[in-house]
């Protein structure tokens, strides 16, 4: 869909506030502004503020991974991986296509979804695994629901986290299908490294950034 100069602008108003919350540095920002207003294209300007909150935007409940909503939208960089007598790894900053197909025979692989985009709000993650392994890590506040079966395997959800939170309403909606074959696939709710620093800032100091307002 071709874009309009209002939609550019909005995008040029995100960027700077951005810049001025110290989102961006002032390189990329200038580089992402002109990016902006040659874009042509709706789908040219949601990569330049897929990472970046709406302006005036509340920040993610405490426990939460924030900005669910710009982490939805774009084009998919991957809809699928397969692996045999090896491995695969999906994992930081990818965009999960609609369906996103996995397979493993006699190998493993990951799938880990903490800090990826997705293009549609309803996902669906098929894992078919024959004589091997994979693991799907998922944030601890997705909304996601398991579906899978295994044959003289496993195929399940799990979680090493002390306390389970509720998924969050503004999360995509994940649906993890397939089967295991002698084998297993695993999802496990986990902390990224971001989050788990996060915390630790959060039990220092109580009173930072707990739900607050941003300014701008």
């Amino acid at each position: 869909m071709r874009a309009s100069d209002a939609e550019r602008e909005r995008v040029a108003e995100t960027l700077r506030e951005a810049v001025a919350e110290g989102r961006l540095e002032m390189d990329e920002f200038e580089q992402r502004l002109d990016a902006t207003f040659k874009a042509r294209t709706h789908g040219e300007l949601v990569p330049l503020v897929r990472d970046l909150p709406v302006p005036g935007a509340v920040t993610a409940r405490k426990g939460s991974s924030a900005g669910w909503p710009a982490r939805i939208g774009g084009e998919p960089t991957s809809s699928g991986a397969f692996a045999f007598w090896g491995g695969f790894s999906r994992k930081g900053r990818w965009t999960v296509g609609r369906q996103f197909t996995a397979v493993a025979i006699w190998g493993g692989g990951e799938i880990d979804l903490r800090e990826a985009h997705f293009a549609e709000r309803d996902v669906v993650i098929r894992c078919y695994t024959i004589m091997g392994g994979m693991q799907v890590t998922v944030p601890p506040d997705l909304n996601v629901q398991v579906r899978g079966f295994g044959i003289m395997g496993g195929f399940g959800e799990h979680s090493k986290l002390d306390e389970e939170p509720e998924p969050d309403p503004e999360s995509p909606r994940v649906r993890v299908t397939g089967f295991a074959l002698m084998g297993g696939v695993g999802v496990e709710r986990k902390r990224s490294r971001a989050e788990k620093r996060r915390l630790r800032e959060r039990l220092e100091d109580p009173d930072a950034g707990d739900g607050r307002k941003e300014l701008g």
